[in-house]
């Protein structure tokens, strides 16, 4: 029997990164838990339109337009991501036909009550099949960036909901001609639930498990789920820098990565997890790539962090250096070649506890607000 109070939400989402279905699946798990009669279908946008994609049309069906972006992830080869991003855009807009129509399709069979994209680049041709299909349901779109990538990233000029978690983000939705009741502010970037669950357990003792100096100060190195060649720059320069520091790295799935530090000195090499809040508990401080994903787990678990800005950054992740320098959480430096030199000015004269102490002030709860906004836009 469907209840009144019965909602059919539909989550778009894809692989191209990971902070896109970590974020979808992170807000399903808050409302399968606070709202249960909601109903969220988590849908692959690449999936959905897979018989119009060019890349799975020319392989077979064998490779997706998102596996192309992720081996350009992997392999750290980011120069020129502005072009690449603008090429993507234009792809997809010569596309903008069959796509619209495949949208049209699906949504003809779903009859969601609320349509949410967790996705840029998109949202102008998901809003139009949208509109086509069914004028009256709400479209919202959920920012995983700080910030907007303009043009046609993540903001149009269309009469939509738009939640925002940081206030660039929200200037930027306002410039774009946004009516203001349409902007929804959230404290910060979605986190999975198990980044706000307690742990009792003894950092030092569990430094101890793991072969670490329970006293020593100690970095966590990240750089994705598949991880980066410039941690073993990180690790050695920092072995070398004279300074007493120890660092966990996370791998991810890079297992070539771990072998390549398991036997050096000072470090712990971890392979794929998803324990990730445990890890950075044992941690004073971060080091990594400026993702959204990355920098906003680090910061919560209270940790400063130091990364990098250049042109290897993503165009769409520029921004968050800004926002590390403006908050001042962390240092930002031009290449990680200078690793040494940044994380001793961190420790000199009390600048890590300084940073610490902003840190701390930083209260993000979007996981846990953003479900009751949804409730208030499906409520009219």
């Amino acid at each position: 029997m469907i209840k009144p109070d019965s909602r059919w939400l539909e989550f778009f989402y894809f692989e191209a990164g990971g902070g896109h279905r970590s974020a979808a699946m992170a807000l399903r798990d808050v409302i399968t838990e606070r709202y249960p009669h909601w109903y969220v279908d988590l849908v692959n946008l690449q999936e959905l339109l897979k018989p119009v994609d060019p890349v799975s049309r020319l392989t077979k069906r064998r490779v997706l337009s998102q596996n192309v972006y992720n081996g350009y992830l992997k392999t750290g080869l980011t120069y020129g991501s502005g072009i690449f991003l603008r090429a993507l855009q234009k792809g997809i807009q010569s596309h903008a036909v069959p796509i619209q129509n495949q949208l049209e399709q699906h949504w003809r069979r779903s009859c969601p009550d609320l349509v949410v994209s967790l996705i840029p680049n998109f949202n102008g041709l998901m809003f139009r099949a949208l509109r086509r299909v069914y004028p009256e349901t709400p479209y919202v779109t959920v920012m995983t960036d700080l910030a907007d990538c303009p043009p046609h990233f993540w903001h149009e000029k269309q009469d939509q909901y738009m939640i925002c978690g940081d206030e660039e983000a929200v200037r930027q939705a306002q410039a774009a001609g946004y009516r203001p009741e349409r902007i929804l502010r959230t404290s910060g970037m979605i986190l999975r639930p198990c980044f706000y669950r307690e742990d009792e357990r003894d950092r030092e003792v569990e430094r101890k498990k793991h072969g670490l100096d329970p006293k020593k100060v100690t970095a966590l190195v990240m750089f994705g789920g598949y991880g980066s060649k410039v941690s073993v720059t990180i690790v050695d320069r920092l072995n070398d820098s004279g300074l007493a520091i120890q660092s966990i790295v996370l791998c991810g799935h890079n297992e070539r990565l771990r072998r390549q530090l398991q036997d050096k000195k000072s470090c712990v090499a971890v392979g794929f997890t998803e324990d990730i809040p445990y890890y950075m508990r044992l941690a004073d401080f971060f080091i990594g790539k400026p993702g959204p994903g990355c920098l906003s787990e680090a910061v919560h678990m209270g940790l400063p962090v130091i990364i990098e800005r250049n042109r290897r950054t993503l165009l769409q992740e520029r921004f968050n250096a800004t926002w590390v320098k403006k908050r001042e959480v962390g240092i930002v430096v031009r290449n990680f070649s200078q690793i040494g030199e940044a994380v001793r000015s961190l420790l000199h004269d009390q600048r890590l506890e300084e940073f610490r102490y902003n840190v701390r002030r930083l209260n993000n709860r979007a996981v846990y607000e953003i479900p009751n906004m949804f409730e208030q836009i499906m409520a009219g």
